[in-house]
C-alpha cells in the first residue's frame, strides 16, 4: 500500500496540481491585499470615506447600535457584516478574470501548435485529354502530345 501511495504521489498530475494550489494560495494573498490595500480605499474614499470591511447590519439593536463591526463582535451583537462580503466578491472576480485571461492566453497558444500545416504550392496536375500526371508549367502533355 506504501508503494502504491508513493507511485501516486510521484505521477505528473499529483505534482502539478500540488504546485497549483500553493500558487494559487499566493496569488489569493495578492489578490486580497490588492482589493483591500489599493482599490477598496479608493471606491470608499469616492463613497463618502466607507471601509467596506467594516460595514454591517444590525440584526438585534435591543443590546444598542454598536459604531463598529469589532464592538458588535465584542458585545456579542447579531450583525451580518455584508461590507467584507463585497471584498471577497471582488476579489472573486479580480482572480476569475485573472483566470480567464490565463487560459484565453494559453489556449491562443495552444491553437498556434495545432494548426495543420498549410498545403505547399502544387508542382504537378493532370492533363484534362489522358489524365497523366504532369508538370504544372508544361504547356503540351508529354504522354498524349495534347496542347495544354
Amino acid at each position: 500500500m506504501l508503494k502504491e501511495f508513493r507511485d501516486f504521489v510521484a505521477r505528473g498530475n499529483v505534482l502539478d496540481l500540488a504546485v497549483g494550489v500553493i500558487m494559487g494560495a499566493a496569488f489569493g494573498r495578492i489578490v486580497t491585499t490588492l482589493v483591500e490595500g489599493l482599490i477598496m480605499p479608493p471606491i470608499g474614499l469616492l463613497l463618502g470615506k466607507t471601509d467596506f470591511s467594516g460595514l454591517f447590519l444590525v440584526l438585534d439593536s435591543s443590546q444598542g447600535i454598536p459604531m463598529s463591526l469589532a464592538e458588535a463582535k465584542t458585545k456579542g451583537i447579531p450583525v451580518i457584516a455584508y461590507g467584507q462580503f463585497i471584498n471577497d466578491i471582488v476579489s472573486f472576480l479580480i482572480v476569475a478574470l485573472a483566470v480567464f485571461l490565463l487560459v484565453r492566453q494559453v489556449n491562443r497558444l495552444k491553437s498556434g501548435f495545432d494548426r495543420p500545416v498549410p498545403a505547399g504550392v502544387p508542382t504537378t496536375k493532370e492533363c484534362p485529354y489522358c489524365i497523366a500526371t504532369i508538370a504544372i508549367k508544361a504547356s503540351r502533355c508529354p504522354s498524349c502530345t495534347s496542347q495544354l
